[in-house]
C-alpha cells in the first residue's frame, strides 16, 4: 500500500510525543483512522485510538490529559456535525489554556464552497476556539501546518485546529517526513529589572498587603509562600489555584467570588496593596479597584479585571525570585493575624453548622456527600467536577494536599464536562483513582460516555449528585428575583441505568447508608457509579453577598410563596447556611 498524507500526519504526531487520539471515526476521517490502525498502537510505536460516544467528550478528555500532563493531547472529529460537536470541548480546552490539537476533517476539497452534504466552514467555526486554525489545501502542506499547529498549542497554551479535507488525507505522500524537534513547554518571559525594582518600591510603601494567587502560580508555590512569610501577607486563591495554594499554607484565607468562603474578600478589600499573581479571575465585582498589581505571563490579561497600579507581563516564579532579593523581613503581622482570625471563625462556624444541620439531614445534603467523598478518596485522587453546584461543593469540601488534582470547566463553564474529563484523566494515569463529581443534569447530557468508560474498562468512579434539578440555575433564578422555572425534572435512577451498562452501582437515599456505600464504591476494581439522592434546596451562599442579590433572592422567594410554594420556602430556610470547608 502507498504511503499517504494521513501517514505523514501520523508521523508528525508520533515525533511530537502523541500516543493517543480521542474521537469518533467517520467517512471524512477514513484515511487517517486507517493510518492509526496500521500504526499498531502506542505499544508498537504508533498511536492508539480512544473511541468516545460524542466528539465533545473527545475534546474534554484531551483537555483533561493535557492539563494533568502539561503535554499536547489530540482529539478528532469528522466533517460537519462531527466538527460542531467537537467545538464545545475544544473551546473549553482553549479557554483553560490546555495544549490540545483538534483534527477537524472536512468535505472533499473540490466540493468546498458548493453547499455540499455536511459542509461547514471550519476555519470560521473554530476561530474563536483556537490560537491556530488552518486548512490543509495541498498534500505538501500537512507536515508544515501540523507542526505549526502543535507549536501554537504548546507554546501559547490553548487549542489549535487542523482542518483536513478527507480526499487530501487519502492522497499519496510526496516523500518521507524529516525528523524535527517540537516545542514541549510554554516559554516563560522574565521580568525587567526596572519592573521588579518598581514592584519592590510599591511593596515597601504599603503597610497591609494581600496576595491573590491563581493557577499561574503552579510552578511558583514556594516563592509565593516565601513572599507571604516575608511580608506577613494573607493569601487568597482562586478555584483553579486551590490545588496549588491551599494545602500546608499558614497564610491561607480562602477564596472570593461566587464560590468564595472565609476571609479572602475581607483581606482583598482591607489591604493597602493587592498582588494578583497568575490569575485572570473573572468576577471583577469581588476585586478591589485601587492599589492592585498584577503579574501574568499573558500581557492581554493585565488590567482587564481591575485597574492596575502596575502590571508585569512575566512568569510569576521568575518575578518573585527576583523580587525576594530586594525585600526585607517584616515584623508587623497584625493584618495577617486579623485575617487569619476572621478566616478561622468562618471555618469554625461552618464546622458547627455541618455537624448540627448537615451531616444527618434527609434528603441527604450535597455538602455531606462531598465531605464523605473527600474523606474516603485516595490521597492522590484526580477529581473532575461538573459545572454548577458540583463546583461549589468541590471548592469547599475537597482537601488538596499537593498530590490530588481538581479539574473542571472553570473558565468556559460548560455542563457535562466531568465524566469525559475523567475518561482522559484515567487513560493518562491508569494507576490513580479518578472520581467524577457529576450533577444529574450534567450526567444526563453526555450519559453515553458511561459506555466509553465501560468499553475501555476504565476504573472511573462516578458520583452522581442526584437532586432532580439544575441546582445552580435554580438558585440564579431566585437571585434574579424569579421563581424557578423548568429547572426541576423527573427523578431518575442513574444506578439502574449504569448497572445496565455494566457498572458496579450503589444507590443511597438514607444518610446513614452513605459512608459504607461510598467506601464500597471507591474500593471497587472497575467502573463504578454512586447514585446519591440529594436535596435540591441546598443554597450556595458567597462569602460576600451584595444588596442587589439579597433583594433579588427575597423577591424570588416572595413569588414562590404567592405561587403556593410555602413548603419549599420552609425547606430552603432550614438549609440556608454558609457553606465553608472544614479545616
Amino acid at each position: 500500500m502507498s504511503h499517504t498524507v494521513a501517514d505523514d500526519l501520523l508521523e508528525v504526531l508520533v515525533q511530537s510525543g502523541v500516543r493517543r487520539i480521542y474521537g469518533l471515526v467517520g467517512d471524512s476521517l477514513n484515511a487517517f483512522s486507517d493510518s492509526v490502525r496500521r500504526s499498531g498502537g502506542s505499544a508498537n510505536g504508533g498511536i492508539d485510538w480512544i473511541h468516545v460516544h460524542n466528539e465533545e467528550a473527545a475534546a474534554f478528555a484531551a483537555s483533561a490529559e493535557a492539563q494533568l500532563t502539561g503535554r499536547l493531547a489530540v482529539c478528532a472529529g469528522s466533517c460537519g456535525p462531527g466538527n460542531t460537536h467537537l467545538i464545545q470541548g475544544v473551546m473549553d480546552a482553549h479557554r483553560s489554556g490546555a495544549p490540545v490539537l483538534a483534527l477537524a476533517s472536512h468535505i472533499p476539497s473540490r466540493q468546498i464552497g458548493t453547499g455540499y452534504f455536511q459542509e461547514t466552514k471550519p476555519e470560521a467555526l473554530f476561530a474563536q476556539a483556537s490560537h491556530f486554525c488552518e486548512t490543509v489545501a495541498h498534500p505538501d502542506q500537512v507536515v508544515r501546518l501540523a507542526r505549526g499547529a502543535i507549536q501554537a498549542a504548546t507554546g501559547r497554551g490553548g487549542a489549535s485546529v487542523l482542518v483536513l479535507p478527507g480526499d487530501i488525507l487519502a492522497d499519496d505522500s510526496s516523500g518521507a517526513v524529516p525528523h524535527s524537534v517540537t516545542l514541549t513547554a510554554r516559554p516563560l518571559p522574565a521580568p525587567s529589572a526596572a519592573a521588579v525594582a518598581e514592584l519592590a518600591q510599591r511593596i515597601a510603601a504599603a503597610e497591609k498587603i494581600t496576595v491573590f494567587a491563581g493557577i499561574g502560580c503552579t510552578d511558583a508555590r514556594e516563592q509565593v509562600l516565601e513572599l507571604a512569610g516575608r511580608l506577613h501577607a494573607p493569601i487568597g486563591h482562586t478555584l483553579r489555584g486551590k490545588d496549588v495554594m491551599q494545602y500546608e499554607n499558614p497564610y491561607d484565607v480562602g477564596m472570593t467570588g461566587l464560590l468564595g468562603y472565609g476571609a479572602c474578600y475581607d483581606a482583598l478589600h482591607e489591604a493597602d496593596l493587592v498582588l494578583l499573581l497568575g490569575t485572570d479571575f473573572p468576577y471583577d465585582d469581588f476585586l478591589p479597584t485601587k492599589n492592585v498589581i498584577q503579574v501574568d505571563v499573558d500581557p492581554a490579561r493585565l488590567g482587564r479585571r481591575a485597574p492596575l497600579a502596575q502590571g508585569i507581563a512575566a512568569d510569576v516564579g521568575q518575578t518573585l525570585t527576583a523580587l525576594l532579593e530586594q525585600l526585607d523581613q517584616r515584623t508587623d503581622r497584625r493584618f495577617l493575624d486579623k485575617m487569619l482570625h476572621t478566616h478561622a471563625k468562618a471555618v469554625q462556624h461552618s464546622v458547627d453548622t455541618y455537624n448540627t444541620h448537615v451531616a444527618k439531614h434527609r434528603p441527604i445534603h450535597p455538602e455531606h456527600l462531598a465531605a464523605v467523598i473527600d474523606e474516603l478518596a485516595a490521597e492522590d485522587a484526580v477529581f473532575t467536577a461538573d459545572t454548577g453546584m458540583c463546583c461549589t461543593w468541590s471548592a469547599r469540601y475537597l482537601t488538596p494536599n499537593g498530590r490530588r488534582r481538581l479539574l473542571g470547566s472553570f473558565v468556559h463553564g460548560s455542563m457535562a464536562n466531568a465524566l469525559p474529563m475523567a475518561v482522559g484523566a484515567q487513560i493518562a494515569f491508569p494507576g490513580r483513582q479518578v472520581v467524577s463529581l457529576s450533577g444529574d443534569g450534567g450526567l444526563a447530557m453526555l450519559m453515553g460516555e458511561l459506555l466509553t468508560v465501560k468499553t475501555h474498562r476504565l476504573p472511573v468512579k462516578v458520583v452522581v449528585f442526584n437532586n432532580s434539578s439544575l441546582g445552580m440555575v435554580r438558585l440564579e433564578m431566585l437571585v434574579a428575583g424569579d421563581p424557578p422555572f423548568e429547572t426541576d425534572h423527573d427523578s431518575v435512577d442513574y444506578a439502574a441505568i449504569a448497572a445496565g451498562a455494566g457498572f458496579f452501582t450503589r444507590r443511597v437515599v438514607d444518610p446513614g447508608d452513605l459512608r459504607d456505600a461510598a467506601a464500597e464504591f471507591l474500593a471497587h476494581d472497575g467502573p463504578a457509579l454512586l447514585d446519591v439522592v440529594t436535596t435540591p434546596d441546598a443554597l450556595e451562599v458567597p462569602s460576600h453577598l451584595t444588596l442587589e442579590q439579597a433583594r433579588g433572592f427575597a423577591l424570588g422567594l416572595g413569588k414562590v410563596v404567592l405561587g403556593g410554594g410555602v413548603g419549599e420556602i420552609a425547606r430552603m430556610a432550614r438549609l440556608n447556611v454558609r457553606n465553608i470547608p472544614r479545616p
